[in-house]
């Protein structure tokens, strides 16, 4: 049985981050990152975080960095609950079916409780059969009521007039 711990990061955490940013970029077949600039990058995303609304938790696996669990809180819904969107939940591959992915998802769930956050709403690729799996024994509702879209940044830069 693996040891997982999981915890809010704290701007010491930036190097853990990184690893964890180069191997998700790898796991989805990105371009390969540079790991200084990602550390550089999470020790300024951590560095801005609001104490009040933290960003990342991160899982260690018997003290090893093991995965992370992306997340912003919005407020309010129509219900005038806030609730928590999981962005990205990743494991690494060598920490996977131990437990982590479900240490992450307790430890914001107990968070949600205790913060009166009403739910925590994600996404997963319609491809990605295991994610689906898991997040089904977790209890999962699919809502098809909803479609999701993106901006990309070419948008963005067309609708800022820049």
């Amino acid at each position: 049985m693996t040891a997982v711990d999981v915890r809010w990061a704290t701007t010491g955490d930036a190097g853990a981050l990184a690893i964890l940013f180069c191997e998700m970029a790898r796991h989805y077949r990105q371009a390969p990152l540079d790991h200084s600039r990602a550390v550089a990058t999470a020790r300024q995303w951590l560095g801005d975080e609001s104490p009040a609304y933290p960003h990342f938790a991160l899982a260690f696996a018997d003290g090893e960095v093991a995965g992370l669990a992306s997340i912003a809180i919005a407020h309010p819904g129509i219900d005038l609950e806030r609730l928590m969107f999981l962005k990205d939940l990743f494991v690494l591959d060598s920490a996977r079916n131990h437990g982590v992915g479900r240490a992450l998802i307790g430890f914001l769930a107990n968070y949600c409780v205790s913060k009166g956050i009403g739910r925590i709403d994600l996404t997963t690729e319609d491809r990605n059969e295991g994610a689906r799996r898991f997040y089904d024994r977790l209890g999962a509702e699919r809502h098809g009521q909803k479609v999701f879209l993106r901006l990309p940044g070419h948008a963005l830069k067309r609708i800022a007039g820049t």
